[in-house]
């Protein structure tokens, strides 16, 4: 996905273009598309950065592209709309919109919006980014449940996952059984430390291939630590 790229979907074909004008003065490419039916087609076909989304469109109208393009992703959108009503807005943004912009509007503030939005999408990716912690043949990621083992994707159930990612979070550090059942299940949990071992265990079986650099090892009469070396 290019960083620049950004669709423009308004039937008011006037609008559409003052807004590619303003914002290829400031650097960003722009596709203009008149049609609701057809948005969905140019936003997969030009994956972009952001969308301009109108609300009033002919054939599919905006708040139900704006459901349709969050099903699959979460590229940051604004809402045009000719309406000031708190529900248009509320209604916009309920749907998935990151922004509106009420018509008429001023074209710098306009711009001044996007830039905003695409910021704030820009420290969404790094703080999901931040969530990834990797090692020798070995990759495990918080923000979308994930854990590669030797370029191969292994299914580790939610709870198996976040006592994994804690440890080597927090590599070379001991935890009791009693800890780790505090951070991974919670406060309020009432369980048998034996639950930790169990997935001690397991988690250990799934990472056997050979002799890493790290290691889930145990610490006698204490717990669990990541170690690596």
């Amino acid at each position: 996905m290019d960083k620049t790229r950004i669709l423009v979907v308004d039937d008011e074909k006037h609008i559409a273009e003052l807004i590619s004008l303003y914002l290829t003065k400031d650097g960003y490419e722009t596709k203009e598309v008149y049609d609701g039916r057809k948005a969905l087609d140019e936003f997969y076909a030009f994956a972009p950065a952001l969308v301009i989304l109108d609300v009033m469109l002919p054939g599919m109208d905006g708040y139900q592209i704006c459901i349709e393009i969050r099903k699959k992703s979460d590229v940051p959108i604004i809402m045009l709309t000719a309406r000031s009503d708190t529900f248009d807005k509320v209604l916009g943004l309920e749907m998935g919109a990151d922004d509106y912009i009420v018509k008429p509007f001023e074209p710098k503030e306009m711009v001044a919006r996007v830039k905003a939005v695409l910021r704030r999408s820009e420290k969404k990716e790094e703080k999901q980014d931040s969530k990834t912690v990797t090692f020798e043949n070995l990759k495990i990621s918080m923000s979308d449940y994930t854990v590669v083992y030797h370029g191969e994707s292994l299914s580790f159930p939610p709870k198996e996952l976040e006592l994994l990612y804690f440890l080597a979070e927090n590599k070379n550090q001991v935890f009791t059984r009693e800890q780790l059942l505090d951070k991974i299940w919670g406060y309020e949990y009432v369980g048998d430390s034996r639950t930790v071992d169990v997935h001690i265990k397991r988690i250990r079986e799934k990472l056997n291939k050979g002799d890493e650099s790290w290691s889930i090892k145990t610490v006698h009469g204490v717990g669990y630590k990541f170690e690596t070396r």
